[in-house]
């Protein structure tokens, strides 16, 4: 079995300080952001959502640490849905939404401007997924429906054969 490898948060990021602001009104980011990115978390909240938001003025070397981020604050905040972002990249956390929505909001959250890529997420993950299982369904039943028209087609066209060959014959 492998360990859990340790989280890597950046050193000029105080995590306590970001828990700290979250609590306050759901929102860790530059003063600038703050407003617009308060009535996104409140928006969320309206759709059932427990969103909290990092915003991370400058990008770490690679994505891995924003999620990381975004799981710290999400157990900070038990059944809180985390949006991480800097200004080329995004993580998230979430106990309530699945990783493959959360991914989705992700490349949808890397606009660069805070506020409009906090809004993509949250429309994002709130976006039906397409009902692949009912479509799957539907074109199964349609092929056998197909199959057994064709043979039903094929049982007719062999008896009307062999009725014409046995009319011929006498």
């Amino acid at each position: 079995m492998i360990p859990f490898l340790p989280a890597y948060i950046p050193p000029d990021v105080d995590m306590d300080a970001v828990k700290a602001d979250v609590g306050d009104d759901g929102v860790y980011a530059p003063g600038a952001d703050v407003h617009g990115l308060q009535q996104v978390v409140a928006d969320a909240r309206q759709d059932g959502i427990d969103l909290k938001i990092v915003v991370i003025d400058k990008n770490p070397p690679i994505d891995t640490p924003l999620r990381d981020i975004a799981t710290e604050v999400g157990e900070a905040y038990p059944g809180a849905t985390v949006l991480a972002i800097s200004p080329s990249f995004a993580g998230t956390y979430s106990p309530t939404f699945d990783r493959v929505t959360l991914e989705a909001g992700q490349d949808v959250a890397k606009t660069g401007n805070p506020v409009q890529s906090a809004q993509n997420f949250v429309d994002q993950i709130q976006t039906p997924d397409f009902p692949w299982t009912a479509l799957t369904i539907v074109l199964t039943l349609g092929v056998l429906a197909a199959a057994v028209a064709t043979r039903i087609l094929q049982v007719r066209a062999k008896r009307a054969e062999q009725t014409d060959t046995t009319a011929d014959a006498q």
